[in-house]
């Protein structure tokens, strides 16, 4: 990669100790991050019993996340390429923190969705930046170690969400309830904050693309117009405003795909680059991701509900259930990109989907078969498949759909497919209303009872979803992968080196 502008380095130089102090407070906000989408789940029951939250608002905390996040990710990424991703980055950070204090000290639901919100919003201000800051701060020779514990930090966030908002609910800390998963993110982001604005060096992309603000206008009216309706449909009787706000958001995305174009050819910087669809991996690939995420949306949020709601379990018991889960994501995510996408290719993800379903089909075996004397350790068994199946696509799948775009747009594409992903992840927390609480709505006759119910038939949406996304699997490059990590470690609008300012 080769740029025109020459780099003028004054910061954390590839000789200098204070760019391992800088890789390990960007690590942390990825962390802060991570944690703060799992750790939210556990709590939702009880956030919902003490603030008398409905099953609409329950979904709005975590997809309204989900949303604003997917909505501004790849405008977070082009502002630090601007604006500088030392400023973005600590821009990002401070206003999470801020919005973590928001969430802490909500007043009522309602404060507590808008809080969401805005920290979601937050959240993709600083994350784009921290891969773009690596990039700029090690050698190209020193990224390997980096991205290696980026991908430990990935795990570790993954095991340690569910574990620390059980714990932090439980324990009640000073009578607080729930709220303390989101204070715990205050001294951390303050931390984050006053060591990152002495020891990260700043840097800007040297020919940095223009914003296209009325683009990220139209993707978040077209995903309103389809989330917002789904989520809110149930509770007001599904009336035809739904029905004609999911029609516009077709219209809208028409709409957008014709702005770009025109985008496209007035200035070259167009919020989506529409010609990365032409490459068929690259368009199957992104669909196998929005589906993916929306699968993944269902499962997450349904099966806290089923554990604490139906089965009346406590925080902890729910948040150590999924342990197994989590140490099987970690441990064939680790397997699959060092050992078996080298040699087999395509055919690990296709299994991974396969034994995601299989997983989940088991567990909808058990729950009806057991019901509501289901112990943990019964679980286990269907929740370790699932952790396999989804170790086996998730480290692999970005490599996979990058791997025929050409090397100028993989910014670009990668910025894209985890904006999908988040995007799909929105939509699954949406449908929680059809696929689960209209069941548990019809079965309320049934009592505790009627939650088993609404799992099992979220399950089996999850279920034919997974066997949708094998199938689609089969437009990815079928050849073995390198297995490198290649294209996953360009961040959005990182294509050329970035330039080092003081």
């Amino acid at each position: 990669m080769t740029s025109t502008a020459a780099p003028q380095t004054t910061g954390a130089g590839a000789g200098d100790r204070r760019r391992w102090f800088a890789l390990a407070i960007v690590m942390t906000a990825a962390f802060m991050d991570l944690v703060d989408v799992t750790i939210v789940n556990v709590a939702l029951p009880t956030i919902q019993h003490d603030e008398g939250a409905s099953s609409g608002q329950i979904q709005w905390i975590t997809a309204g996340y989900a949303l604003a996040f997917a909505a501004l990710l790849i405008t977070g990424g082009r502002l630090g390429d601007i604006f500088g991703r030392k400023r973005l980055f600590l821009l990002g950070i401070a206003g999470f923190t801020v919005a973590s204090a928001l969430c802490g000290f909500a007043a009522n639901p309602e404060m507590l969705v808008a809080s969401r919100i805005l920290q979601g919003g937050m959240a993709a201000m600083m994350v784009p930046q921290v891969l773009s800051i690596v990039h700029a701060t090690f050698p190209a020779h020193e990224r390997g170690k980096v991205f290696g514990l980026f991908g430990a930090i990935v795990g570790l966030g993954a095991v340690t969400g569910p574990l620390l908002g059980a714990l932090l609910t439980e324990w009640n800390i000073a009578g607080l309830e729930w709220r303390p998963i989101f204070l715990i993110n205050l001294p951390v982001g303050i931390a984050a904050l006053i060591l990152g604005s002495r020891v990260i060096t700043e840097s800007k992309a040297p020919r940095a693309l223009k914003l296209d603000l009325v683009g990220v206008v139209l993707v978040t009216l077209a995903m309103l117009a389809l989330v917002y309706p789904l989520t809110q449909g149930r509770e007001n009787g599904w009336p035809v405003w739904g029905f004609v706000m999911m029609a516009a958001s077709v219209v809208i995305v028409g709409v957008l795909v014709a702005y770009e174009k025109a985008k496209k050819r007035r200035d070259g910087s167009p919020l989506i680059e529409l010609s990365l669809f032409r490459v068929k991996s690259f368009a199957a690939g992104i669909a196998v991701q929005t589906v993916f995420g929306v699968a993944t949306g269902i499962f997450f949020l349904t099966w806290t509900l089923y554990m604490q709601l139906g089965l009346g379990w406590s925080p902890l018991r729910a948040g150590l259930t999924g342990v197994p889960f989590s140490l099987a994501v970690s441990v064939a995510a680790g397997v699959s990109v060092q050992k078996l996408v080298p040699r087999f290719g395509r055919k690990v993800l296709q299994t991974g989907a396969l034994l995601m379903a299989a997983g989940v089909l088991i567990y909808v075996g058990e729950a009806g078969h057991y019901g509501l004397a289901i112990a943990s350790w019964q679980m286990a068994l269907p929740l370790v498949v699932m952790g396999l199946g989804m170790g086996l696509i998730v480290a692999p799948l970005t490599d996979a759909v990058l791997s025929e775009v050409p090397r100028e747009h993989a910014g670009s594409a990668s910025g894209l497919i985890n904006t999908v992903m988040q995007m799909g992840n929105a939509l699954g927390l949406s449908l929680v209303s059809v696929v689960f609480f209209n069941v548990v709505e019809d079965h309320a006759a049934q009592g505790a009872a009627a939650f088993v119910d609404g799992f099992r038939s979220a399950l089996l949406w999850a279920a034919g979803i997974l066997v949708g996304i094998f199938l689609l699997m089969f437009a990815l490059p079928g050849r073995a992968l390198g297995g490198t990590g290649e294209y996953d470690t360009v961040a959005p609008e990182e294509a050329k080196e970035p330039e080092l300012v003081g």
